[in-house]
């Protein structure tokens, strides 16, 4: 298997949970795109500040740089990146044969209550009606609606990925 599994949605979708569970049962390495941000885009988002192109441009091109090392040298990995727009995804799809999308889906108050109990993590409340917005739905990527238990969406995941002969 030589393929990068990209799991993207706002945050609170779930992409870090899901990301960890599905990497452990893969057997492969799990990337949290969060932790590639710079400093300066961090403190922007927690401040409640929404980022521009201008501001994920650095990030995005790291994040294509893991993939594509790490495809080169015959790795896989899940990757958890909010991947929010179609040119965002475009960008990190370096490969279109072993960098597959995952989208995990919900409705804003589904996210919403699931955030009011996160606690320690820099992207605030604030910032997830600006992901809502920002967020450009794919219509061409397996979808899973996240309303389930992570077990369940993580052998949805599985069975997709079976399905299509990526693992």
């Amino acid at each position: 298997m030589n393929v990068f599994i990209i799991l993207m949605g706002v945050s609170g979708c779930g992409k870090t949970t899901i990301g960890l569970r599905l990497s452990s049962m893969l057997d492969i390495p799990f990337y949290e795109g969060d932790d590639y941000h710079s400093e300066e885009n961090v403190t922007k988002m927690a401040r409640g500040i929404p980022l521009t192109d201008k501001d994920r441009k650095g990030w995005l091109v790291s994040l294509a740089e893991l993939i594509r090392d790490k495809l080169d040298k015959g790795h896989s990995g899940v990757l958890a990146c909010s991947a929010l727009k179609e040119k965002y995804r475009q960008q990190l799809r370096v490969d279109p044969e072993k960098v597959v999308f995952i989208y995990l889906k919900g409705k804003y108050e589904m996210i919403h209550s699931r955030m009011m109990s996160r606690k320690n993590h820099y992207m605030g409340l604030q910032m997830l009606r600006s992901q809502f917005q920002t967020l450009e739905e794919p219509q061409d990527i397996f979808t899973i609606i996240v309303d389930q238990s992570p077990d369940r969406i993580v052998e949805e995941i599985r069975q997709y990925l079976k399905e299509e002969n990526i693992i």
